[in-house]
């Protein structure tokens, strides 16, 4: 344990460097093609300058094809350290380049998205908590085994990946597809990209995701004569609430491992180009974000959702203009089957029960969450991963802040995971 104690003094002594990369990290948008912007490729230059100096014993950088990316590129970063041998046992820290669009300004009441800030203990910024304050103390735990000279038990490996905010097509999941050799079973993995304010909340387990637009197509007509048009209005909205009707209804099923304990279908977009009271609009759209429990299967739910949408075309059947409407068309925007949980027993989560026990004397609790992260990736590969952080979970939010007391002790209990 003197190892470690003299590693945790380390960190405390580097706090003041942690908050200044934080710093200059949050001060480049990384922001996907998706939303408009040009992607990571700044942001992985400067984390590349920034660490061109330390010890690492290989740094390598993969970079994925993107034509809509700032030099075509979306990069992801792998930075090894080496354990106490070659065949060490190894331990992936993963956290994510990109971050997500600052949204509506006049909210952001602290400081600038991208001017960062540290006040009363905190740097405020977009990134600062998702996912910089963790990729800043997964850096700071390793440089502080390397200013120590120390080799940890197993080796680390740091990826910094491209795209997770929009669905890692460019980041963990080209990775994996593209340069398989990089992975084996027995690794041990750790996202630190979801937890709580105490830092004592393993997540093992994630629902699916389904994303879906529909869009209903009719015809636009005079609201005073809507006889001579379709209100693509009236069939999305009847079709949206018999459809959460029926997804709701069909499956209903409860687990406890998560929180909530069901599947949830919501409703979150909507809307017409319609722009005038008499107008019947020709057009409607509306988007569903489903977060599935593991036992169901997202192709059984896309199956109904398809035969749902031909009942409500035959209700309302219409020949207009040699066309027959409605016009109906289902779109996925996201997908993420589920993967198998974590056990509960596995290395991974008994290595982090023991961390935050050792170091903060807390009792972990272990279950699961709606959202999608890389551990899903690794799940599916069949190598346990868990997604652990201490955060106040202001992510996405205007004025997001990272705690920098949970930053550095973040990195003592990463580093307790290399060492053990």
């Amino acid at each position: 344990m003197v190892t470690i104690e003299k590693v945790s003094r380390e960190v405390e002594s580097l706090r003041d460097e942690m908050v200044k990369t934080l710093v200059e990290l949050i001060k480049i948008p990384a922001i996907s093609p998706d939303y408009g912007y040009q992607g990571e490729y700044d942001k992985a230059q400067k984390l590349l300058e920034i660490i061109k100096d330390w010890p690492f014993d290989r740094v390598e950088v993969y970079n994925a094809p993107d034509e809509r990316a700032k030099n075509g590129v979306r990069p992801n970063i792998l930075a090894y350290y080496y354990g106490e041998n070659r065949d060490s046992e190894r331990l992936w820290i993963l956290t994510h380049l990109d971050v997500v669009p600052p949204g509506d300004l006049s909210k952001w009441t602290v400081t600038e998205p991208f001017k960062p800030l540290v006040k009363d203990g905190k740097v405020y910024g977009r990134g600062s908590e998702d996912n910089g304050q963790s990729l800043v103390a997964s850096l700071y735990a390793v440089k502080a085994m390397m200013n120590l000279g120390i080799r940890p038990k197993r080796t680390v490996i740091l990826a910094f990946v491209s795209d997770e905010e929009t669905g890692s097509k460019y980041g963990i999941d080209w990775l994996m597809k593209n340069h398989p050799e990089l992975f084996r079973k027995d690794d041990l993995v750790l996202v630190p990209d979801g937890g709580n304010e105490e830092g004592t909340f393993i997540e093992v387990a994630e629902k699916g995701i389904l994303w879906f637009r529909l869009t209903v197509k009719g015809q636009q007509v005079h609201a005073s004569m809507p006889d001579k048009g379709l209100n693509a209005h009236r069939v999305a909205l009847d079709l949206t609430y018999n459809l959460d009707r029926l997804l709701h209804r069909k499956y209903n099923g409860k687990d406890e491992l998560f929180e909530p304990p069901e599947s949830t279908f919501e409703p979150t977009m909507g809307g017409n180009p319609a722009d005038s009271p008499n107008i019947v609009p020709g057009e409607h759209r509306v988007t569903f974000d489903c977060r599935i429990l593991p036992r169901y299967s997202i192709d059984d739910i896309l199956s109904d959702v398809e035969s749902l949408v031909e009942e409500v075309k035959a209700k309302y059947r219409k020949e207009l203009n040699g066309r027959t409407l409605p016009e109906i068309d289902v779109e996925v925007l996201q997908r993420a089957d589920p993967a198998p949980p974590t056990s509960p027993d596995s290395k991974i989560v008994l290595l982090l029960r023991e961390a935050l026990k050792r170091l903060r004397g807390k009792e972990a609790r272990v279950g699961g969450i709606g959202g999608g992260t890389f551990a899903a990736f690794f799940r599916r590969l069949g190598i346990p991963a868990v997604v652990w952080a201490t955060l106040d979970e202001t992510a996405h939010q205007p004025n997001e802040y990272a705690k920098i007391d949970n930053m550095v002790e973040d990195a003592k209990v990463m580093a307790y995971l290399a060492l053990r």
